[in-house]
């Protein structure tokens, strides 16, 4: 946990799912110059008089070191051949307001838990509720969804988030045939002297087909997200020289901090000046 601005931040969980390897790079980059025999890697040098076989693919994929990469990366700066290399990051737990810095760099493939498929247990604990205010916030608390963790700073949250539906529940004369699959809505009335068992009920029966469509707009920036995230090589370095740095925002700047981390050092040689 760390603490901002007086709030204190539950940090982002990274793990690297998938990378491709810096062989093909080098097999582009030599490609260009015709100098397949000049490589230091065998598999690489192969490639001169034959195509490669899958074995040589996968001794490509598994090469550690290039100079002709080290070199045009940091003596001709020709970055274009880094976007030959591409890692996969499988991220739990940054927020909304990371998500929207995210979006700014723009190549990059980004697939983003959905607020629109994701949203019924909040909405069936609201249902449940019947009023319950307190309820509703218990409820929410053991979600754990949010990148805040003072609990006293949460209920704020939840509770805000409860007279947004409350206000909506009064505006909207089908609230209930919006909030909850039309199969379980003779739960409310099965169970109408007991939220618990009410909750547990639509909790077990079925979602409400994009529910989240009617709702997005309860939550905030501090609702944790999950997502998968694939960088070519070169747009890699961009998000790091720009969100690994003191001037970024500080939950981006703490979610660049675990891809670095757990980003190879084959990769990180190509792409940050080592001190």
């Amino acid at each position: 946990m760390e603490n901002m601005y007086g709030i204190e931040y539950s940090r982002p969980k990274v793990v690297l799912v998938q990378d491709t390897g810096i062989g093909v790079a080098e097999s582009a980059a030599r490609t260009c110059y015709d100098s397949f025999s000049a490589s230091e890697n065998e598999a690489i040098r192969s490639i001169e008089t034959e195509l490669p076989t899958a074995e040589i693919c996968d001794e490509m994929n598994n090469i550690e070191e290039s100079s002709l990469l080290d070199d045009l990366a940091w003596t001709y700066f020709h970055h274009s051949i880094l976007e030959h290399a591409n890692l996969s990051y499988l991220i739990r737990g940054t927020s909304r307001g990371v998500l929207q810095e995210h979006a700014r760099h723009r190549i990059q493939a980004i697939s983003v838990r959905s607020t629109r498929y994701t949203m019924s247990s909040v909405i069936n604990a609201y249902v449940a509720a019947m009023g319950d205010k307190e309820f509703f916030i218990q409820r929410v608390l053991e979600f754990d969804m949010f990148v805040t963790t003072n609990e006293a700073y949460n209920r704020i949250e939840i509770g805000s988030m409860f007279d947004k539906l409350a206000y909506q529940e009064q505006m909207q004369d089908d609230f209930y045939s919006i909030a909850v699959a039309k199969s379980s809505l003779p739960l409310l009335q099965e169970y109408s002297s007991d939220a618990q068992a009410l909750f547990d009920a639509l909790q077990k029966g079925k979602k409400k087909r994009n529910v989240g469509d009617a709702f997005k707009h309860i939550i905030g920036d501090n609702v944790k997200v999950d997502m998968v995230v694939t960088f070519n090589l070169r747009s890699l370095k961009n998000y790091f020289t720009l969100r690994d740095s003191g001037a970024a925002y500080f939950q981006i700047r703490w979610l660049a901090e675990e891809m670095k981390r757990v980003t190879p050092k084959k990769y990180l040689d190509l792409i940050i000046k080592q001190k």
